[in-house]
């Protein structure tokens, strides 16, 4: 059984987020097996990729999002700032021998979930607008604002 399970609920809509979304809780579940496997070299590994592929990611996202022109993008760049330093100190803890992969994994899922269904979901109408992406069944500000008036 998986650590994380995908769920819809965690659908942004944006068809290469949502694909991106689910490589990271790939990753995360990977972390977990070789946590539970109790083998270092491999949770090395893992939370390597996980931490290059999670910051191609947020660039990724933040270029969505500035040619939507979504225009709380600084707070949400500052949001992926902040947890890349946290997860840069689980890492230099990590390489240093001290055993922090179940705070980390814990630290990372909490995060990811929390962070898609809340700091992803008020970007994504905007930017699915931006890509001209048939909204979800969800609606919102700016589905209203951007439909027309018939």
């Amino acid at each position: 059984m998986n650590y994380i399970e995908w769920e819809s609920a965690l659908d942004t809509g944006i068809p290469i987020i949502d694909s991106q979304h689910r490589r990271i809780v790939d990753y995360i579940n990977e972390l977990h097996d070789a946590i539970s496997n109790s083998n270092r070299d491999q949770v090395g590994e893992i939370l390597d990729q996980l931490v290059d592929y999670t910051m191609s990611h947020f660039a990724f996202e933040e270029t969505l999002m500035e040619e939507a022109g979504y225009s709380f993008i600084s707070a949400h760049k500052k949001v992926h700032q902040l947890f890349t330093a946290k997860v840069a100190d689980f890492q230099h803890r990590f390489e240093l021998g001290e055993d922090v992969s179940r705070k980390l994994l814990t630290t990372m899922r909490t995060w990811l979930i929390n962070h898609i269904k809340r700091d992803d979901a008020d970007y994504s109408e905007i930017v699915r607008y931006s890509m001209d992406i048939t909204p979800s069944k969800k609606s919102g500000f700016f589905k209203r604002l951007f439909e027309p008036i018939t």
